[in-house]
């Protein structure tokens, strides 16, 4: 079997749980009393074997085989039921899936002074162990990838700039632009049955790398420029942002030896980093000439990178990098989920452009957003490793174990929201006593954005970069899907692939 349908077989499964209906209350407890709990060991799992750990289960002929991953996890819980142990897969860590909303609440805000959550291990070791530190400075890995204090240290410190609103409001003209850039774009690229003639998640990565390096860099990249040569530092960054998140997702998220030796796609990924790192540095270079020429600026007019700059120019260095590894692909297929729950529900659309044009009020802008981020979230669950024992449905859970808690599951049941499988963004703005109330389910059952301190420090930036570049495609098309549904593929995030079956119908055309 070549490695790329292995890796398809292989997809991991830690994140993504499917199909799961399941309620209980149990509680878990900073004291567990594991008297009258079962042990650890018998929580039900596929059998595993030493450094392999299930992974025979997996593969054609396995027991839990199934070509599509989203199908996987029905399957793993008709055979195991609510909790699923999953015993190490490569020198990883043991993995506890769970599906209940009151056990995520109490393991979550137990674990919320400073939360151990893993991922880009890969990323992690390279700013450890390959990066050069200059002057022995303290190896800060970023806030994707450190832990324990450390973290706490970076988190604490960029708190202020990246989650105070007017910072970000001062944004709002260059992401608009960037926006109306793309809509020019995008017409420029239809067919004549208004179907783009490019590859549309090229198109969208386009679009959010240039958001999102705005507020990185302070400056516009220019990644819509066609006449961009092959070896410039913006093509460069273009293709090494695509490379990394591919790299990251086979090395960390997906079996692989690399802890071992030295793979191939290790050596790739190695080399990928430091070029980010140095790519990142020359455009941070390239805006600290623009700051400098403003050196009395007022600390308000002051954007993200200049006040990062002001802190430490290492953070700086580090937030750029993160912003381009988190920022990107995700806010790319949020569009994208968003675009194709528009185009199957011709009537939402055509209720939000009505408010869109009026530009009278967000609300219904909002709630669309928010009923996307239920139906088809870019991350599926989130994923804590515990720092101390706990009581998770009646089982004893030890401390040092992975628990994913599948929120996306828990949003497609109907005890927690009425007609999940429909999508209806009145939900989130209903009366209390209507039965679609979004409050009426537990709160613990969504959380596109995360929990507590180690939620998503990027949460404004990407809404304002998802509700400009909306509001924008309702002022200019009125979007249609022909053919079967996406595929998603589930890895660090749910990516939409091909083909893609837009229709961008110019409204604006006689």
């Amino acid at each position: 079997m070549n490695a790329p349908k292995l890796r398809s077989i292989l997809n991991p499964i830690w994140i993504r749980i499917k199909g799961v209906r399941y309620q209980a209350t149990v509680s878990t407890s900073e004291n567990v009393d594991v008297t009258n709990l079962k042990p650890f060991h018998e929580i039900p799992g596929p059998s595993s074997l030493p450094l392999i750990g299930p992974l025979l289960h997996f593969i054609p002929g396995g027991s839990l085989y199934t070509p599509d991953t989203k199908d996987f996890s029905a399957k793993l819980f008709k055979l195991y039921g609510p909790i699923v142990k999953l015993d190490p897969l490569f020198a990883r860590n043991t993995l506890l899936m769970v599906y209940d909303p009151e056990s995520a609440a109490n393991v979550l805000r137990s674990e919320n002074r400073i939360p151990y959550r893993g991922g880009f291990n890969s990323l992690a070791y390279y700013r450890k162990h390959i990066k050069k530190h200059e002057n022995n400075h303290k190896k800060l890995t970023g806030l994707i990838t450190d832990q324990g204090e450390e973290w706490w240290d970076l988190r604490s410190t960029v708190n202020p700039v990246l989650l105070q609103p007017k910072t970000i409001k001062l944004y709002s003209a260059a992401i608009d632009e960037v926006a109306q850039e793309m809509m020019n774009r995008m017409k420029s690229k239809l067919d004549e049955n208004n179907r783009l003639q490019a590859k549309f998640d090229d198109e969208m990565n386009l679009w959010a790398l240039e958001s999102i390096g705005v507020v990185a860099f302070g400056i516009r990249l220019n990644c819509f420029d066609p006449n961009l040569a092959e070896n410039s530092p913006e093509k460069k960054l273009i293709e090494c942002v695509h490379q990394i998140f591919n790299l990251s997702n086979q090395l960390d998220f997906q079996p692989s030896l690399w802890h071992i030796f030295s793979t191939p796609t290790y050596k790739k990924a190695m080399k990928m980093f430091q070029l980010q790192e140095d790519l990142s540095k020359y455009f941070i270079n390239k805006a600290m000439r623009n700051i400098n020429k403003n050196e009395n600026k007022p600390d308000e007019q002051k954007g993200v990178l200049e006040k990062l700059l002001d802190i430490n120019e290492e953070y700086a260095y580090i937030m750029a990098t993160d912003m381009l590894v988190a920022g990107v692909d995700t806010v790319a297929n949020s569009i994208a989920a968003t675009l194709y729950l528009f185009a199957k529900n011709p009537e939402k659309q055509e209720k939000l452009r009505e408010e869109v044009m009026s530009k009278e009020s967000k609300r219904y802008l909002k709630a669309c957003i928010k009923e996307t981020m239920r139906m088809m979230p870019v991350v599926s669950g989130n994923l804590r490793r515990t720092t101390k024992e706990y009581n998770i449905l009646g089982y004893h859970v030890p401390k040092g174990i992975d628990v994913a808690f599948a929120h996306q599951d828990l949003s497609s049941m109907e005890e927690h929201y009425p007609r999940p499988t429909e999508f209806i963004p009145e939900r989130w703005l209903a009366d209390k006593n209507d039965p679609l109330y979004y409050g009426k389910a537990h709160p613990f059952v969504m959380a596109p954005f995360g929990f507590g301190v180690r939620s998503c420090i990027g949460r404004r930036i990407a809404e304002l970069e998802i509700e400009t570049f909306l509001t924008k495609i309702l002022e200019n098309f009125r979007v249609e899907w022909y053919g079967p549904p996406p595929k998603i593929i589930q890895t660090s995030i749910n990516y939409f692939t091909g083909p893609f079956n837009f229709v961008f119908n110019d409204i604006k055309k006689k």
